[in-house]
């Protein structure tokens, strides 16, 4: 009767944690692709169009901002895009959609983190980890983000939860293909999510070691060979991402960055963009409070459980992966701190164990004491941190370029290819919310998308190549500028003069201007 009384009182509590990550996850669920992901989340709301409007193949994701097309691309599998195009084919356009469906894989990976912690340490952790996932801010506003990554931690977390139910014996073999299939589909997701699997490998080689482990060993042969299933799917699937990256122009496949790259004497040079790290890890991702809170729960000793001795170790492995994945793609996750979402686990995790260690600080404080300190905790991070750090990374960056790109929409005819430049230059949201095909100013392709060319002759020379190839439309923010501060209006009067000679005003605002291309 107990028992069956705990049940329901933990129950009730999972539920009220999933109500809070819901809440907050939804707090901004209707707001424009325009804050401070727009880059990667204009792609891939393109990609949900283009499936809904020219094929449901999900094998060939195709972006608008390459010209005329198609414009297929490497990318990862497309789940989250894909969800989105059928909800538009149902219920229309909405371009928050993608959000939406983000934020539903997000209460996903807080039931998953409750469950993954019940089974590696108790109950108590369980609560208080879901509890810190679901206020992580970076966790919260990329799982309120249309981006691949909610998807890819929901169905890996999922999937290592249903294999550790195999791995302890409460679960049989259909358990480890079903989580099997669900990590798998996870890491064709987003690629970083492999870098959990090194959990499996921990626990593989405890096994094959012998003493604690040395019971799991009948259970070995089954866990390889569905490894091995899992990443020949993973491999299949990326190789064909390369082909299309190879075959159709302009040959781009997502993702840069790795130090096989740049080589180790500039990620040296850079200290590994440290710099970076600390400054989206302070201001974006977690804040000080909770850096400080994961500390004492990393250097705080374990208790001692009844189980599995090498599964109290999970979120160690897990977040040493976490620190391989960033050392080997430093230049790619500081510039893109959504690559790193993998790691929001263990770091919830350890924020639930600093939170107790931090609670029980002092003598004789009582079991009510303590958890009247947990809730303090966690109401003082959510009003100081969290919501303060949600609001750092909404801010609209790229408000004048969507505003451009509804004018285009207006303007334009459906057909019709534009020019677009954002305030960040390559940034396609201008070319999504004009909701036509068309190229980046500069273009991808020879150039550098983000750097205007070194002289006005030259990108002169490059609006007449795009018209020659069909661009009707010419539209620039007016706060557009390249990496190196030159703002594409301001500062290039010829281009500008000769937009002006070669082409018609339709739009001069506050925000942006919008030229119509008239063949010379």
């Amino acid at each position: 009767m107990a028992q069956a009384a705990k049940g329901r009182r933990d129950l009730l509590i999972l539920l009220a944690i999933l109500c809070v990550a819901a809440v907050l996850r939804l707090w901004d669920v209707t707001m424009p692709l325009v804050d401070v992901y727009s880059w990667r989340q204009a792609s891939t709301a393109m990609m949900a169009d283009n499936f809904a409007q020219s094929s449901w193949n999900i094998f060939y994701p195709e972006v608008n901002w390459t010209g005329p097309g198609p414009g297929y691309q490497g990318r990862e599998f497309q789940v989250l895009s894909y969800l989105t195009a059928i909800l538009h084919v149902i219920f229309g356009w909405h371009d928050w959609f993608g959000r939406a469906v983000a934020a539903a894989f997000g209460l996903l990976t807080t039931f998953a983190v409750h469950r993954l912690t019940a089974e590696v340490w108790d109950m108590r952790h369980a609560h208080l980890a879901a509890l810190g996932y679901a206020i992580l801010p970076g966790a919260v506003v990329i799982e309120s983000s249309f981006l691949p990554d909610p998807p890819m931690l929901a169905f890996v977390t999922l999937g290592l939860w249903l294999f550790l139910r195999y791995w302890t014996g409460r679960a049989g073999v259909l358990t480890l293909i079903l989580a099997t299939a669900l990590f798998t589909l996870g890491v064709l997701c987003k690629l970083p999510g492999i870098g959990a699997g090194l959990v499996v490998v921990w626990l593989l080689a405890q096994a094959v070691a012998g003493g604690r482990g040395a019971g799991h060993r009948g259970q070995v042969l089954p866990v390889l060979l569905c490894m091995g299933v899992g990443l020949l799917v993973v491999y299949a699937y990326y190789s064909w991402a390369l082909y299309l990256s190879r075959t159709y122009p302009p040959f781009h496949m997502a993702g840069d960055g790795y130090i096989w790259q740049d080589g180790l004497r500039y990620y040296l040079d850079n200290a590994f963009f440290s710099e970076k790290l600390w400054k989206f890890s302070t201001r974006w991702f977690y804040g000080v409070p909770i850096i400080v809170t994961v500390a004492v729960g990393l250097w705080a000793a374990l208790p001692r459980f009844d189980g599995d001795r090498a599964l109290r170790h999970l979120p160690h492995v897990w977040l040493a992966a976490g620190v391989l994945l960033y050392l080997v793609a430093a230049r790619q996750i500081a510039n893109n701190p959504w690559n790193l979402h993998m790691v929001h686990v263990p770091v919830a995790m350890f924020m639930a164990r600093g939170a107790l260690v931090l609670a029980r600080l002092g003598a004789g404080v009582s079991r009510q004491g303590r958890t009247l300190r947990l809730i303090a905790l966690a109401g003082l991070c959510l009003i100081f941190v969290t919501r303060p750090l949600m609001e750092n990374q909404r801010w609209s960056f790229s408000e004048s370029a969507r505003q451009m790109g509804v004018a285009l929409a207006a303007l334009s005819q459906p057909g019709d290819l534009v020019i677009a430049a954002s305030p960040d230059l390559g940034d396609p949201v201008g070319i999504y919310y004009s909701r036509r095909k068309g190229w980046l100013f500069p273009p991808y392709g020879d150039w550098e998308v983000t750097i205007l060319p070194e002289t006005e002759a030259e990108a002169i020379a490059l609006l007449e190549d795009l018209r020659a190839q069909g661009a009707g439309w010419f539209g620039a923010s007016r706060d557009a500028r390249d990496r190196r501060g030159r703002y594409v209006i301001a500062d290039q009067p010829e281009l500008m003069a000769h937009l002006d000679a070669t082409a018609t005003l339709m739009a001069d605002t506050d925000r942006y201007v919008i030229y119509r291309l008239s063949a010379e």
